[in-house]
C-alpha cells in the first residue's frame, strides 16, 4: 500500500519482515520519491513466518574511479569509492543521503541494498595513466567504509590498493573495518616510502552503545587492536574521534584519544555529529528509541553547535560546529593531544615517487 506521509514520520516494516543488528529503524522513501511506502496490514489473519531483512550486493560497473571536490574545509581534492551503501549501518553516517540519488532510502536500504564496484581497479589504472593526470593524495572511506563486512568477498579495496602500490601514488585511507589488515602486506611496504596513512574511527569505548550506534562495525577493543597491528607493522595511524556526539560521547574524548595512543596512533581528528537532510530524523528516532532520556539534551546541543538547526552547512563550521560547545570540545581536544603527544596536522605523504608501471609494448625509457 502506499500513501503519502510526513517525512519525519517513521515508515513501519511490511509485516513479518524483522531485522537484525541495523542501525535505522524505518525505510523512509528518499527525497527525490514523489511516493512514499506505510506498512499496513491486509485483513488476512494467517500466520507468517518471519522473515529476516539481509543484504543484498548489486554489481556496478565503473565508469570512473576517481572523484574530485572542491571543498575548502577538506584536506583532499580527490578520492576513491569502492562500494555505495555501508553493512555498518551506523546510524549518524553522513552519508546516507547518497543512497537517494540511486531512487533508495537512507535508512535500512542504505545499511541492506549495497552496491559494489569491482574491475574499478581496471579504470583506475587507466585515469592514473592520462598523460594530464597530476598526483596527490587520494582519500578512500571519506563517504562509505571500504572495509566494510562485504569486502571480504568483494575484495574491491585490494584491487584499489594494488593499482596505486604499482604506482607509487599516495594513499589516506579512513575505516573502522578490520580487514585493513588483511592488506598490511601492501600498505606496510607503501608507508615505508611514505604512500599511505589510515585513519581509525572510534566513536566510543562503551560496548552496548558501539553495537546500537554502528551494529555491524567492529567493537572499540577490536578497533585497538586494529591500530596496534598497522602502527607495528610501521604504518602511521590517525585516531579519528568522529563522530563526537554532543551530550552522548562527548565525555569519551579523552579515553578515546588516551586509547588510540596506546595502541600507536601518531596523529589525531575530531569530527562534530552531522546530520544532513534524512540523516536527522533517521537520528532522532534512535535517540528516542534507544536512548530516550538523553534524546533531548543531545538535540539540544546539537542545535545548540549549528546556530539552532540539526545542522548547518557552511562550510567553516559543518566539521565542528560553533558556539561555546563547539569551543570547548577544540580546546579540550587541543590539550589532550598535547598532553598525550599526538600530532593534529594532516598526514603528509610523497608526491614525488609516482610513475605508471611499464606495460607490455610500452616503449622502454632511455633514463
Amino acid at each position: 500500500m502506499l500513501a503519502a506521509m510526513e517525512n519525519d514520520a517513521p515508515i513501519p516494516l511490511p509485516q513479518g519482515l524483522r531485522t537484525r543488528a541495523r542501525g535505522a529503524l524505518d525505510n523512509a522513501s528518499g527525497r527525490f520519491e514523489q511516493r512514499t511506502r506505510e506498512g499496513a496490514h491486509d485483513g488476512w489473519d494467517l500466520p507468517e513466518d518471519d522473515r529476516l531483512l539481509r543484504t543484498e550486493v548489486t554489481l556496478e560497473r565503473a565508469r570512473s574511479a576517481i572523484s574530485y571536490n572542491k571543498s575548502p574545509d577538506l584536506p583532499f581534492d580527490r578520492s576513491i569509492n569502492p562500494y555505495r551503501g555501508c553493512e555498518h549501518g551506523s546510524i549518524y553516517c553522513f552519508a546516507r543521503p547518497s543512497h537517494a540519488y540511486l531512487g533508495l532510502s537512507a535508512g535500512l536500504d542504505f545499511e541492506t541494498r549495497l552496491i559494489a564496484r569491482p574491475g574499478i581497479g581496471a579504470v583506475l589504472d587507466t585515469e592514473l595513466r592520462h598523460a594530464r593526470y597530476r598526483p596527490a593524495t587520494i582519500a578512500i572511506g571519506t563517504n562509505t567504509d571500504p572495509y566494510q563486512p562485504i569486502d571480504a568477498q568483494h575484495r574491491v579495496m585490494r584491487e584499489v590498493l594494488e593499482v596505486l602500490s604499482a604506482h607509487n601514488h599516495p594513499v589516506a585511507i579512513t575505516t573502522k573495518g578490520t580487514l585493513v589488515e588483511r592488506d598490511i602486506d601492501l600498505l606496510a611496504p607503501m608507508a615505508a616510502k611514505g604512500l599511505a596513512a589510515v585513519g581509525v574511527s572510534v566513536t566510543t569505548l562503551d560496548v552496548g552503545l558501539s553495537r546500537s550506534l554502528e551494529p555491524r562495525a567492529a567493537l572499540p577493543a577490536r578497533r585497538l587492536a586494529t591500530i596496534r597491528a598497522l602502527a607495528d607493522a610501521g604504518i602511521p595511524v590517525r585516531a579519528m574521534v568522529a563522530p563526537v556526539i554532543p551530550g552522548l560521547t562527548d565525555h569519551e574524548l579523552e579515553p578515546i584519544l588516551t586509547a588510540c595512543r596506546d595502541a600507536g596512533a601518531k596523529t589525531a581528528r575530531w569530527i562534530a555529529l552531522r546530520l544532513p537532510l534524512e540523516v536527522s530524523p533517521l537520528f532522532r528516532a534512535w535517540l528516542e528509541a534507544r536512548v530516550p532520556g538523553r534524546a533531548a539534551k543531545v538535540m539540544g546541543r546539537v542545535r545548540d553547535m549549528h546556530g539552532g538547526r540539526d545542522y548547518d552547512p557552511d562550510w567553516a563550521t559543518r566539521m565542528t560546529g560553533q558556539g561555546i560547545w563547539s569551543d570547548l570540545l577544540a580546546q579540550r581536544f587541543a590539550k589532550a593531544c598535547a598532553r598525550l603527544g599526538l600530532d593534529r596536522t594532516p598526514d603528509r605523504l610523497r608526491c614525488d615517487l609516482f610513475r605508471p608501471p611499464p606495460r607490455s609494448g610500452d616503449q622502454l625509457s632511455l633514463f
